[in-house]
C-alpha cells in the first residue's frame, strides 16, 4: 500500500480559495482535501474534475478523534468512508490526536499522552475505523506545543508500536518532525532516523514560524529552509515519497505558490509539476 502514491511526485492540498490554481497545474498527480469539507456524493465541481482527469484525491480527516478515550463515533467513520468512495480515493488519512472528550469539542488537534493506556485506546479506535473503511488508512503524528507528563514512550517508540499493532501506514509530516524536535530541544534528524520510514504512504510539507521561543506549525507561512533540508535527508534515506504542500490561509500569489512547489520538488529530487 505504501506504493499507492509512490509515483505521484509533488502535490498540493485542495482548498476552495486556491481551487483554480490547483486545477491549473498540468503535472499534478495527487491532491488532498479536508474530508469534513466534502459533502458525500456531491464534491465541489473543480475537485470532481480533478478526480475525473485521473488525479488521485486523498480525504484527510480531522474530526475522528482516534486518540480519545471514548470509542470513535460510527457516524463520523461512515461519513469518511462515503467521501472516500465518492472521490475514488486510494486511501484516507487521519491524525494521532484527540479532538473531543466528555462530549466537548476542542476545535483543535490535541496530543495524545504517550502511555500504555493511550496506546490501547488508539489501537481500539483505529481497528474499529479500519473495519468500516473501504480503503487503507494512514496516520499523521501531529505537531505539539507540549507533551503530557509521565510519558512511557518516546514519540518514535509510541508511533512504531502503534503502526505495528494496527498495520496501518504513516503520513509523515516533515514539518511536524522539525517542529516537535525543535520544541523539545532535540535534533530533528535524530527523530527522523528513529521513525518507521518504511511505512510512509505519503508526506506533508508545510511552513511555520517561531513565536515566544516555540516553533508553530502554521500552514500560513513559507516552508523554511530547515524543513526543505529534512526533505532532502528523507529522500536520501528512501525512494522519494509523494510530497504534499499544505497551505491553509494567507495564500500568496500564484507565482510564489509555484516557486514553493518547485522548491519542495527540488529538495526531494522530483520533477516540478508547474
Amino acid at each position: 500500500m505504501t506504493e499507492v502514491l509512490a509515483q505521484c511526485g509533488v502535490g498540493i492540498g485542495w482548498r476552495p480559495e486556491i481551487a483554480g490554481f490547483v486545477a491549473g497545474l498540468p503535472g499534478l498527480r495527487f491532491t488532498e482535501v479536508i474530508a469534513e469539507s466534502v459533502h458525500p456524493g456531491h464534491p465541489p465541481r473543480l475537485l470532481a474534475e480533478l478526480r475525473d482527469r485521473g488525479v488521485r484525491v486523498v480525504p484527510h480527516g480531522v474530526r475522528l478523534s482516534l486518540g480519545g478515550a471514548e470509542p470513535v463515533a460510527p457516524e463520523r467513520v461512515a461519513r469518511l468512508a462515503a467521501v472516500a468512495e465518492t472521490l475514488d480515493a486510494p486511501l484516507v488519512s487521519e491524525h494521532v490526536a484527540f479532538v473531543r472528550a466528555g462530549g466537548l469539542e476542542a476545535g483543535h488537534l490535541l496530543p495524545v499522552p504517550r502511555t500504555r493506556a493511550a496506546l490501547e485506546a488508539l489501537t481500539d479506535n483505529i481497528r474499529r475505523t479500519c473495519a468500516e473503511l473501504p480503503v487503507p488508512l494512514a496516520l499523521e503524528p501531529i505537531a505539539a506545543l507540549f507533551d503530557w507528563p509521565d510519558a512511557e514512550y518516546t514519540e518514535a517508540e509510541f508511533l512504531t508500536e502503534l503502526l505495528e499493532r494496527t498495520d496501518v501506514h504513516l503520513l509523515l509530516d516533515v514539518a511536524n518532525v522539525y517542529a516537535n524536535a525543535r520544541n523539545r530541544g532535540q535534533d530533528p534528524l535524530d527523530l527522523l532516523d528513529r521513525l518507521p520510514l518504511e511505512r510512509i504512504a505519503y508526506c506533508h510539507v508545510a511552513g511555520g514560524r517561531r513565536h515566544e521561543g516555540l516553533y508553530h506549525d502554521t500552514h500560513t507561512d513559507p516552508v523554511p529552509a530547515e524543513v526543505l533540508d529534512l526533505v532532502r535527508e528523507l529522500s536520501a534515506r528512501r525512494r522519494p515519497p509523494a510530497l504534499l504542500l499544505e497551505r491553509d490561509g494567507r495564500y500568496p500569489p500564484a507565482a510564489e505558490l509555484r516557486a514553493e512547489l518547485d522548491a519542495v520538488a527540488a529538495a526531494a529530487g522530483l520533477p516540478a509539476i508547474t
